[in-house]
């Protein structure tokens, strides 16, 4: 009885054990996936089209929050644990980032940086022009998408080279719409002016009264890479729709 008694104790003591090094393991995979989320990169996905021909509805990238060194809305949820940024690295105009709204402060918006502190920035005839000069723009074949009944829509193309040599493409449906004719907008100090590359269906910097120039304190991080990309209407947990809707060519592209 006693040989019994204790094989049961020991049988029970490697059954805690177990237990216990299970959940100290979930724990430290939690705390790795924080810390990694925190500090080094965050996923998101788009969910609007402003930012096409480069980010379509439907992508899921991955943001790299050291890019340009934390803040409080970077590892600290916006609450008041510090001000400014800490290795703080500024931005290049061209990147595509991830900030918060400036007028809530909550809210992720994703642009390219297209004015850095005392740029210049206007818009004429659907023109940029940055400190006077217009950027060059080169049309290029028009961007094909479809609607929501499926009818093939044409927009056109270019590919616009900044100052400094960075080339990405956008889109214009024209060159006489509400944002295509602006004041020139100085940028201030630590701030930062950006836009969609979907030039007339982008609420940007070109709209002060609702994003206005970006704080460098808002800055999340910079895009880095798509990991996944659905098609338009395709939730990411409907599973069974995934090999017909998988945007497979855009897998793995890097954000540029």
């Amino acid at each position: 009885m006693t040989m019994n008694r204790e094989t049961a104790l020991t049988g029970k003591s490697k059954e805690t054990g177990g237990f216990a090094e299970t959940v100290k393991t979930v724990f430290y995979a939690v705390i790795i996936a924080f810390g990694v989320r925190t500090f080094a990169f965050e996923p998101f996905n788009i969910p609007s089209g402003s930012m096409i021909p480069t980010l379509l509805i439907g992508d899921y990238l991955f943001v790299s929050k050291f890019s340009y060194g934390y803040s409080k809305y970077t590892v600290g949820f916006g609450l008041p644990l510090f001000e400014g940024r800490i290795l703080g690295h500024a931005p290049e105009r061209g990147d595509v980032a991830v900030f918060k709204l400036p007028r809530d402060n909550k809210t992720d918006y994703i642009k390219r940086v297209i004015g850095l502190p005392g740029d210049t920035v206007q818009v004429t005839g659907g023109v940029l022009h940055i400190n006077g000069q217009p950027v060059k723009r080169e049309r290029i074949e028009d961007y094909v998408s479809r609607d929501a009944l499926g009818r093939e829509v044409r927009i056109a193309q270019y590919v616009e080279t900044l100052p400094g040599g960075r080339s990405h493409r956008i889109i214009e449906e024209s060159d006489n719409g509400p944002l295509d004719n602006t004041p020139a907008f100085k940028v201030p100090a630590n701030h930062l002016f950006m836009m969609g590359d979907n030039r007339d269906n982008s609420l940007d910097s070109r709209v002060p009264s609702q994003v206005g120039y970006v704080p460098m304190e808002n800055l999340v991080g910079r895009a880095e890479f798509l990991f996944f990309s659905l098609e338009d209407g395709t939730r990411f947990f409907e599973v069974w729709r995934w090999p017909a809707d998988l945007r497979f060519s855009r897998l793995f592209n890097a954000v540029k």
